[in-house]
């Protein structure tokens, strides 16, 4: 026998040293960490900055000027016929009641003692916005018995008095703007001074319709926001089931074969096609053959639908396929048929989900705004639509498409009022995606 050569001598290593090889992986795990870490840190700052520009620009439309006058109504110039008939009494239009409300300025001015040189009365009267006559003159035909007394009323003061004191508006730019002057300014700080002058919160903008654009103090959300809820319950009452009934039928009876994988690719096909496409569709289906009439909320809801219906169908396909399939095997073990092991057990397991899904295909067609412009709800609406069903048909307008249109417009204050709009929209969409998730935790199931 030979000896055995000897073995070959270990190196000497320890799992606490790291080598070179592992210092390389751990640095580079650690790039990684730094880099998503970074990506996040990104995205809360280009967050932080947008809410942030939002508030800055928007939260200032929430409040409102107001000059408090007491106007004198007298019976000669409001109701000759002295029968207190509000048909009678619409024969006075809007320029009626103008030289009232000047008179009552032109009375504050003298109680007050302000005296401001270059200071027309004409000047003084543009204190007040040009909607306060209409104002004023809905308040009487509602309460004919005012005519004859004197009423205190809070109308709007303009824009430009009402972005002096949020800040769009100073006395250099007066001298460059030729819609105010310095003199109306002193006026206003004089009225302020006074308290005839006043603050608050503008509930207007939340209730009223929208305004010309010489009227941007009186422009409001109301018909806007009336328009998208008239439009989220076409959507909600046609494409939730519509929805769910083509999931379940997809996913739980529909045969395995060439046509429904065409179906399945259609549907994924669908729900990336932009949503000018929809509006492109709306325009020659709904408008031109059908007939239905431009800037309605149903014609607006039509076509929302048809772009929410894949974003459901997918939601609702994948909330029936995450119950596990021994839920099914025991219903049908049981003695169930296919459709009571579907409808009894396996979809109030994916209610949940499908509820989720639904809200989040609401939330994102509420934000639309492409689609509605090609059917014409850019439209300019004064009148709010009646109660469903007739109001379905009657002219609105959307909160997307508000904020486009008021951001198409000169006065730097509808800028204000769409940023305002903005934060409606935003509370309205947080709002929504909070539902989603108290629906989906309050139904959860974990098996």
């Amino acid at each position: 026998m030979t000896d055995l050569t000897a073995a070959a001598p270990v190196p000497k290593t320890s799992i606490l040293t790291q080598d070179k090889r592992t210092k390389r992986r751990n640095a580079a795990e650690a790039r990684f960490k730094a880099y998503g870490l970074a990506a996040v840190l990104t995205g809360i700052a280009a967050l932080i900055l947008l809410m942030g520009s939002i508030l800055y620009n928007g939260l200032s439309s929430f409040q409102q000027t107001y000059i408090s006058l007491a106007v004198e109504l007298p019976a000669e110039a409001l109701d000759k016929t002295g029968n207190r008939d509000p048909a009678e009494m619409r024969s006075v239009s809007t320029f009626g009641y103008t030289p009232l409300i000047a008179a009552a300025i032109e009375q504050k001015m003298a109680e007050a003692g302000v005296q401001i040189e270059g200071l027309s009365a004409r000047d003084a009267g543009a204190l007040i916005s040009k909607e306060a006559p209409a104002q004023l003159r809905n308040y009487v035909l509602a309460n004919p018995e005012v005519v004859g007394t004197t009423v205190t009323f809070n109308l709007l003061a303009s824009g430009r008095i009402d972005g002096y004191y949020k800040g769009r508006v100073t006395m250099e730019s007066a001298l460059l703007d030729q819609n105010i002057s310095q003199a109306q300014l002193q006026l206003a700080d004089a009225f302020r001074d006074s308290g005839t002058l006043v603050t608050g919160f503008n509930w207007a903008f939340i209730t009223s319709p929208d305004a010309s654009d010489q009227r941007p103090e009186a422009a409001g959300l109301g018909v806007a926001i009336l328009g998208s809820l008239y439009m989220m319950l076409i959507v909600l009452a046609l494409a939730l089931p519509i929805g769910v009934a083509a999931s379940i039928y997809l996913e739980e009876f529909a045969p395995k074969n060439r046509w429904t994988d065409l179906i399945e690719v259609n549907i994924s096909n669908l729900a990336a096609v932009p949503s000018i496409v929809y509006g492109i569709l709306g325009l020659a289906i709904f408008i031109n053959f059908a007939g239905l009439p431009q800037s309605a909320p149903i014609v607006g809801g039509l076509v929302l639908t048809l772009m929410t219906l894949p974003t459901i169908i997918i939601a609702t396909r994948a909330s029936l396929k995450s119950v596990p399939p021994s839920i099914r095997d025991a219903a049908l073990g049981v003695g169930a048929s296919k459709m009571q092991a579907v409808f009894h057990h396996v979809l109030p397991l994916a209610a949940p989900g499908i509820l989720t899904g639904t809200i989040i295909g609401l939330a994102q067609a509420l934000g639309e705004t492409a689609p509605l412009l090609l059917i014409g709800m850019v439209a300019f609406v004064r009148e709010f639509p009646d109660a469903p069903p007739e109001g379905f048909f009657d002219p609105a307008s959307a909160l997307p498409v508000q904020i486009y249109n008021w951001t198409q417009r000169s006065d730097p204050a509808f800028v204000e009022r769409a940023s305002g709009a903005i934060i409606v929209l935003l509370i309205f969409l947080l709002a929504m995606n909070a539902l989603a998730i108290f629906l989906r935790r309050r139904f959860e199931r974990r098996w």
